[in-house]
C-alpha cells in the first residue's frame, strides 16, 4: 500500500460512512453539471461521494489494485495530481449530461487504469479472477463500451461521460507531465550532448542496487536496464529515463 492510495481508501470510506450517518449531506456535495458555475466546489467533493456500497466497493478495488503500482511509478505528487485532474475532466465532460446527478470515483479511478494501461500494456488482468485481459485492452474495451453506452443513450444510472473524462484526462496529465519530466527536458536539450556525459549518466543507473528495491520497481528497472543494453540511451522513452533518474538520485 502507497501513502497516497491508502489516503484516498480512508477518505473514500469515511465519507461513505459518515454519508451513511447523515445522508442529507451527499447532494449538496453531489456534481450536477448545469449547476457547475455556483456550486464549483462540487467538480472535488462528487468523487468522494457514492451511490451505495456496491458502487463504493467497485471503485476502491480498482483503486487498491492499480493505484500503488502507478504511485511507485510516477511518485506522489504526480501520482495525486493525476487522479484529480482525472476526477476533473470526468466532471466537464458530464457536462453532455447537465441535469444527472454524479457521485463516484469512476473518473478518478480510470485515469489510474489508464496510467496502468500505459506502463504495463500487456500485464494480465484477471476478470472475476479468472478470465486473463491485458490492462491495454481492459482499458480499450471499457473506453468502446462507455463510448457506445454513453451515445446509445443506454445510462442505466452510469456515469458514462465521468468515465470517459476520466480516460482523457488521465492521458492528457500523462503526456504533459511525461513532456515536462527531467529526462524529457534532458532528450530535448541535450541533442548535442557528448557520449562522455551519457556514459555517466548510464554508469549511474547501472549502479542502482536492484535487489533493495520493491519486487514491481526491481521488475521494471531490470525490463529497462534490458531495453537500454540492446537500444542504447537514445531507445529510452522520457519516463523511462524518469524512471531510472529517481531511483538513481543521490
Amino acid at each position: 500500500m502507497t501513502p497516497w492510495v491508502a489516503r484516498l481508501l480512508f477518505a473514500n470510506v469515511g465519507v461513505y460512512l459518515l454519508s451513511m450517518v447523515a445522508p442529507a449531506l451527499v447532494w449538496p456535495f453531489a456534481l450536477l453539471p448545469v449547476a457547475i458555475l455556483y456550486r464549483p466546489w462540487t467538480l472535488v467533493t462528487y468523487m468522494f461521494l457514492h451511490a451505495g456500497f456496491g458502487h463504493l466497493l467497485f471503485n476502491m478495488l480498482g483503486l487498491y489494485f492499480f493505484g500503488p503500482r502507478v504511485e511507485e511509478r510516477l511518485g506522489g505528487r504526480r501520482f495525486i495530481t493525476l487522479y484529480l485532474v482525472s476526477g476533473l475532466v470526468g466532471a466537464l465532460l458530464s457536462l453532455a449530461t447537465p441535469l444527472a446527478r454524479i457521485v463516484g470515483a469512476s473518473g478518478a479511478v480510470f485515469g489510474v487504469m489508464l496510467a496502468f494501461a500505459r506502463y504495463w500494456p500487456h500485464q494480465p488482468i484477471y476478470l472475476w479472477g479468472v478470465f486473463p485481459v491485458e490492462a491495454r485492452v481492459l482499458v480499450v474495451a471499457t473506453t468502446a463500451l462507455s463510448l457506445w453506452s454513453a451515445f446509445a443513450g443506454r445510462g442505466g444510472g452510469v456515469a458514462h461521460f465521468a468515465h470517459l473524462g476520466g480516460f482523457l484526462g488521465g492521458w492528457l496529465y500523462l503526456r504533459w507531465s511525461d513532456a515536462r519530466s527531467p529526462a524529457a527536458q534532458f532528450r530535448a536539450q541535450a541533442a548535442p550532448r557528448s557520449a562522455k556525459v551519457l556514459d555517466l549518466q548510464v554508469e549511474r543507473w547501472r549502479r542502482v542496487d536492484a535487489a533493495s528495491l520493491h519486487p514491481v520497481n526491481r521488475e521494471e528497472y531490470e525490463r529497462v536496464m534490458a531495453k537500454l543494453s540492446a537500444e542504447g540511451g537514445a531507445g529510452l522513452t522520457p519516463a523511462e529515463r524518469d524512471f531510472l533518474d529517481r531511483f538513481s538520485a543521490g
